[in-house]
């Protein structure tokens, strides 16, 4: 009998082991997910805080790719592409539109050139939304300071917004409308323009002054004093720069351009220019505003003087073997390399919105002689005058304004 017990003893003690080793894993989850010394709270406090870590690292990820994905797309380079869509709003439905520019209601027969958008070969560019932008700018002051070309962005982009929301004109002043503002109460949005050729502080040509007059080392006051109100400032300036001008720095002259009846060294505009976008982009950098540089805008008299018949009478845009020279690729280029600079020793976001690019490609989208209302109805002149610079509205402009939009979305302001 002792010895039969013995034989059983193994097995029985197997027995047991397996039992208590099969209890285990039910003891492990039951004190895991019922813990007696856990209370509720931290419970709920632990799981919220791995969500928000792999909430956090999982949108870090996606931006990081998302914004590699864009890094990688120069929306630069491209083609213009038939669009059937068309633009969305014509010279009746805004009246922003400066008169010169309103093309189709001075009589433009074609309307062809309102029907192209820019396709950028490694990504596209998404039609401009009215809602998303006034979103992206809620609570904001955006500014644009400059020549014509920054109004003539500034009007389509009212246009665009006005689409959905009403402008509200709170304020005006100056000859032709230079200095304006508009509110959108939708979204409490603030949008406004400052007439500024130079951006830095000078004297426009006059009846009693024949050239123009820069200070290089100081911003215009008429939108310096006002910087402080900003949180996004679009810059965009350049053709002033060719007419004849008496440069100065530290109050003292530094030379000039085309002067020849002035007592004072010819030294061109072009390192002048550079000095002025400097001086700009040091100052809004200085006061922690974000700042967009759009950049050189091309005219397409192609040679021809500014009065001649049939001067930018192209319908459809340029295609492939058109590149940037001259006075168009110098200009942005010092744009370019000085943007690049302040980057490099800023920490606000500062952009260059390159559009001299895709705009040389567009000789049929300004007012050409359109640029008054009607200017065959008496028949065909040997001399009219023609506006090769400004671009029609709606046009190829409104364009910029969508690029635009797609830098404030990556800025998330």
């Amino acid at each position: 009998m002792g010895s039969k017990e013995q034989q059983n003893c193994p097995s029985q003690r197997k027995i047991a082991v397996f039992i208590v080793l099969a209890f285990i894993p039910f003891a492990l989850f039951h004190l895991c997910f019922n813990n007696p010394f856990s209370a509720t709270g931290d419970t709920t406090l632990q799981d919220s805080a791995a969500h928000v870590v792999l909430t956090s690292y999982s949108s870090s990820s996606s931006q990081e790719e998302e914004s590699q994905e864009e890094s990688l797309c120069d929306y630069t380079k491209g083609k213009w592409v038939r669009d059937e869509m068309g633009p969305l709003y014509n010279g009746s439905s805004c009246g922003t539109i400066k008169d010169g520019q309103n093309c189709l209601r001075h009589g433009r027969p074609d309307s062809g050139y309102l029907y192209w958008k820019w396709k950028p070969n490694q990504c596209d560019i998404p039609r401009f939304d009215a809602n998303r932008f006034l979103d992206l700018m809620r609570d904001k002051h955006l500014a644009f300071v400059g020549d014509s070309m920054a109004r003539n962005q500034l009007e389509s982009l009212i246009c665009l917004l006005s689409t959905v929301s009403p402008p509200d004109l709170v304020y005006r002043n100056g000859e032709d409308n230079k200095f304006r503002k508009w509110r959108f109460e939708s979204h409490n949005v603030t949008v406004s323009v400052y007439w500024s050729p130079f951006l830095v502080a000078g004297l426009e040509k006059s009846g009693n002054l024949d050239h123009n007059v820069l200070h290089l080392d100081r911003v215009d006051e008429r939108w310096g004093n006002d910087l402080e109100r900003f949180d996004t400032v679009v810059v965009s300036v350049g053709h002033w720069f060719l007419h004849p001008a008496v440069y100065y720095e530290s109050g003292s002259v530094l030379g000039c351009h085309s002067c020849e009846a002035s007592n004072c060294t010819e030294i061109g505009f072009f390192d002048v220019f550079r000095k002025a976008i400097r001086t700009t982009l040091k100052a809004v950098a200085r006061n922690r505003r974000h700042v967009i540089l759009t950049t050189f805008s091309p005219s397409h008299f192609e040679g021809r003087p500014w009065d001649s018949l049939g001067a930018c009478n192209m319908t459809e845009p340029y295609g492939e073997g058109k590149v940037l020279e001259g006075l168009d690729l110098e200009m942005r280029r010092i744009e370019m390399e000085e943007v690049t600079a302040a980057k490099a020793v800023t920490e606000v976001r500062l952009e260059a919105l390159d559009v001299t690019e895709i705009s040389v490609l567009r000789p049929d989208g300004h007012p050409g002689p359109y640029m008054y209302e009607f200017p065959f109805k008496n028949g065909v002149p040997e001399r009219v005058h023609n506006d090769c610079l400004h671009w029609c509205l709606p046009g190829p402009v409104d364009t910029w304004n969508e690029i635009m939009m797609e830098m404030l979305r990556r800025w998330r302001v």
